[in-house]
């Protein structure tokens, strides 16, 4: 009988054990949790620590707290100038809404599903609106920004909370794309081109301008030069002049020094004259003054002396 007890309540113990292990559940910083009983919510914890629920009845389903990313395979869009994109996005994105998210998707694999759904819609929707240029270059960042507010919108509610929304790459097809590229070297080429042109014509016209002003400064030069020049030129046939008059031999002398060291300079040029030339009036008398024999009178007159004669 004892034994029956004991027995008795040790399965009371188990079952107990077992059941209050099956009331209890963990929720973690990463998760949150909706505590289900027979398909219907009763519950949705998204703070962590520990829990209770139902043991046998109710059953509890985890899903991700983090940011979760969605990465889609690149589709092709047509931007308003007719222009063929292939575009590779991605988004990210976080359960805010357990209940919503466990009413509408049920799981991430639907959701991923229908977020890329609502992604490749946008993508060609806005698109379509734009440019090639401004897809690729002008306005990336604006549509981008648009993209992700429209499927934000769109998933707000199964209880998603769009985080951000990129544009991975944007290009053309391969054969499109060498066709761009070609027009857009001949494009460059002829820019090129046209600034290599007005390079060349603001080259000619600084130059024409630099020759101008040379031309004019040279003038102006030569113009100022022969005005010095005429100046020194009577400044020194005035001081000639004055010292000629102050003393006629030693400018005489002097004038010839000057002949002299002109006339006598070593070079090729030959020189001859005279040892009675005129121009060697000073080797002949230091003072000048004996006339050369050319000069002096053929016959003297009766009684006249040889003084007299070089004394003119």
């Amino acid at each position: 009988m004892k034994n029956g007890l004991l027995g008795i309540g040790g399965i009371v113990i188990a079952v107990a054990a077992i059941a209050l292990y099956l009331s209890i559940y963990i929720v973690n910083p990463a998760q949150q949790a909706l505590v289900l009983q027979f398909g219907q919510i009763k519950t949705a914890e998204q703070d962590p620590g520990l829990k209770f629920k139902i043991p046998f009845v109710q059953n509890v389903l985890y899903f991700d707290k983090r940011v979760l990313d969605l990465n889609m395979p690149p589709i092709e869009a047509i931007a308003s100038d007719k222009k063929r994109l292939i575009v590779d996005a991605f988004a990210r994105y976080r359960i805010t809404n357990p209940v919503l998210f466990y009413q509408t998707v049920n799981n991430t694999n639907e959701a991923n599903q229908r977020l890329a759904t609502f992604l490749q819609s946008s993508l060609r929707s806005v698109l379509a609106r734009a440019t090639f240029v401004q897809v690729v270059r002008d306005e990336r960042a604006e549509l981008m920004d648009e993209i992700r507010a429209d499927v934000a919108a769109r998933a707000a509610p199964i209880g998603i909370e769009v985080v951000d929304v990129k544009i991975r790459r944007a290009d053309l097809p391969q054969t499109n794309s060498d066709a761009v590229f070609r027009r857009m070297q001949t494009e460059r080429q002829r820019e090129a081109t046209e600034i290599r042109a007005q390079g060349e014509e603001q080259a000619r016209r600084i130059r024409s301008r630099a020759d101008r002003d040379a031309t004019v400064i040279i003038a102006e030069a030569n113009r100022e030069s022969e005005i010095i020049r005429g100046d020194g030129d009577a400044e020194r046939n005035r001081i000639f002049a004055d010292a000629f008059g102050r003393d006629p031999e030693f400018f005489s002398f002097y004038r010839s020094m000057q002949a002299y060291a002109a006339g006598l300079q070593a070079g090729d040029t030959s020189m001859v004259l005279s040892p009675n030339s005129e121009f060697f009036r000073y080797f002949r008398d230091p003072r000048g003054t004996e006339l050369s024999p050319t000069r002096a009178p053929a016959t003297r007159a009766p009684g006249e002396t040889p003084t007299a004669a070089v004394q003119r």
